[in-house]
């Protein structure tokens, strides 16, 4: 075979490869308008039928105007939202009624970039997930709302890993093990319990105080405990079967989550608060709607909360001011007797 006969042939083959190609894409023609139209339109943005055949184009796909007709009914009867209006000679196109509402991603990008446990790179990819479901136009808003660089975030790379496996093991009716750490210093894990192994049957997560929460049940304690995800470390389901059922057939996670103060516990007590009228918000906001407000005065109301006693709790009550004190029972009330000792002596 001669040079030019090679030359014919190899030109034959590249036409052959460019074919193919071009055949294969014309099968993905209805899928790439689909993603044409999700992230070129919205509410406010339209395209016309020339602008989607440059891009399909783009794709190395060619299209008719009559094809892409009939493409927009199919996937209106697939379940989009696509609306077609004239504007003077020319037809245009847009996406409307999206699953998420612009109000609503912006939610949820408020949301992932103020919890804390959330890494600062996971938030950021995170969010740029959140805005791909929007188009583009929309998107722009979203990236304007991304500041998470300066937020205190976890440093805890693990955490989706380690709640996925709290959920499978919940899922499984398994008990799981793990360690846990605490920061030292230098910045620096330390193991707790000289890195010991916890096991716990675990019953539920809670997002409390801007940070994951597993609730379980220590059978070696008979106790539920709660442990923060982001300081878990090698979890893994054993064997064993999940054990305190009895005592999470009643439990009332929101009512769990209001007795403790910054999720730190303590013993149980009823505690009366005595507060001005003014406080009521912060009342209502902190213990819910349903507690009683019974009236001591005409400048003064009372409720009895059921709290875990702790430091966190008294100092709560402190950060309202000359606009609350706890009345009673008289062991919490001699405590913070003592704890306000222990300030003054503190910054004596």
């Amino acid at each position: 075979m001669d040079s030019q006969m090679r030359k014919r042939w190899k030109n034959r083959q590249n036409r052959w490869g460019d074919d193919m190609a071009k055949g294969s894409n014309q099968k993905l023609k209805i899928l790439y308008l689909m993603k044409i139209m999700l992230e070129e339109t919205d509410e406010t943005h339209s395209i016309n039928i020339a602008e989607i055949i440059a891009k399909l184009g783009n794709y190395g796909i060619t299209a008719e105007r009559k094809s892409l007709y009939s493409d927009m009914e199919s996937l209106r009867q697939y379940g989009m939202d696509i609306i077609g209006e004239q504007q003077e000679r020319t037809y245009y196109y847009r996406v409307v009624n999206r699953p998420f509402e612009l109000a609503e991603l912006k939610l949820l990008v408020d949301s992932v970039q103020s919890a804390k446990f959330i890494t600062a790179r996971k938030s950021n990819e995170l969010i740029k997930k959140i805005e791909g479901l929007a188009s583009k136009h929309e998107a722009t808003q979203l990236q304007r709302q991304v500041y998470v660089a300066q937020r205190i975030k976890t440093m805890n790379e693990s955490i989706y890993y380690n709640v996925d496996a709290i959920h499978e093991a919940i899922a499984e009716n398994k008990q799981i093990r793990f360690q846990y750490f605490q920061w030292n210093v230098k910045k620096e894990m330390e193991l707790r319990h000289g890195g010991a192994y916890y096991q716990v049957s675990p019953w539920a997560l809670s997002w409390d105080d801007e940070y994951y929460y597993l609730i379980a049940y220590d059978a070696e304690n008979d106790m539920i405990k709660h442990f923060r995800v982001d300081k878990m470390l090698h979890i893994e389901s054993i064997r064993d079967r999940r054990e305190g059922r009895n005592r999470f057939k009643e439990f009332d996670m929101a009512l769990y989550a209001r007795k403790m103060f910054g999720m730190y516990g303590g013993r149980e007590e009823v505690v009366k608060l005595v507060c001005e009228n003014r406080m009521v918000g912060a009342v209502i906001d902190r213990f819910g709607k349903e507690i009683a407000i019974i009236k001591e005065d005409e400048e003064h109301f009372s409720v009895k909360v059921k709290v875990e006693v702790s430091n966190q709790f008294i100092h709560w009550v402190m950060a309202l001011g000359n606009g609350a004190r706890i009345a009673g029972p008289q062991s919490v009330v001699d405590e913070v007797k003592e704890e306000v000792r222990r300030l003054a002596e503190q910054y004596k």
